[in-house]
């Protein structure tokens, strides 16, 4: 019987990559997008070509929203039964900006989505997932850099990725429930779009010690394994896949 894997944040970037991943490998996916329908839609579609038909589907949720979190697990529970992975990973950006400029509606919507959000799924997770099975929040290099004059915002609601990372681990692993994080660098993704640096890839990528951006599917190999078997013996670890930032 397949297992399935839950993503939040699946519509795009590191999360579409995630899915279509899982999906190859022959898992049921279940992924949430919070306003893209169409782009929700086309990452199932791809999800399909890579796997089965029938083995992808999407739900609205805001992850901000308790409700909407527990309805996405719900729903993706009465899809495919048992859960055997979650991929936390909504998250959003602001436009660059230093600290002292910010506004207390960005501040507040970069941390009810990053930080509460991030707690919602991963207490859902908790409470759904059997033995054997594993949590992956999706953290950013950005908790280790800080970010400034660009998104301090960001880079904490990060730091409290980590932080969630290692004590949930430790609260889950008598119930053999696996806690880990991803830290991706410059990854090629619409993130820098959405942060109104589009420019942002090319001009940081070849800074990077690898000299170059990355891409999602690298953050998305990395996903897979630490939520795969081959990773049994991992929990609490906070892997950065930034490049060498």
């Amino acid at each position: 019987m397949a297992k399935t894997i839950l993503i939040t944040g699946g519509s795009r970037g590191i999360g579409r990559a995630t899915a279509v991943l899982f999906a190859r490998n022959g898992w049921n996916v279940a992924l949430s997008f919070v306003g893209n329908q169409q782009s929700a839609d086309e990452t199932c579609a791809l999800c399909e070509r890579a796997g089965i038909t029938g083995n992808a589907f999407a739900r609205k949720c805001d992850v901000r929203d308790e409700a909407s979190v527990i309805d996405f697990f719900s729903a993706a529970r009465e899809r495919f039964g048992a859960i055997d992975g979650v991929v936390n990973n909504a998250g959003i950006v602001a436009p660059q900006s230093t600290l002292a400029e910010m506004d207390i509606n960005r501040m507040k919507n970069v941390f009810d989505t990053n930080v509460l959000g991030a707690y919602l799924v991963a207490r859902e997770a908790a409470r759904t997932l059997h033995s054997g099975t594993a949590i992956v929040n999706v953290s950013s290099i950005a908790a280790k850099l800080g970010s400034p004059g660009e998104y301090v915002d960001y880079a904490g609601s990060k730091g409290a990725i980590d932080t969630l990372t290692i004590g949930l681990a430790k609260e889950l692993g008598p119930k053999g429930i696996r806690v880990n994080a991803v830290r991706p660098g410059i990854i090629d993704t619409e993130i820098h779009a959405s942060g109104g640096r589009p420019e942002r890839v090319e001009e940081m990528g070849p800074a990077c010690p690898l000299g170059r951006p990355g891409d999602a599917d690298e953050v998305a190999n990395s996903i897979y394994w630490l939520i795969s078997s081959d990773a049994s013996y991992v929990t609490g670890a906070v892997i950065d896949v930034s490049g060498g930032r």
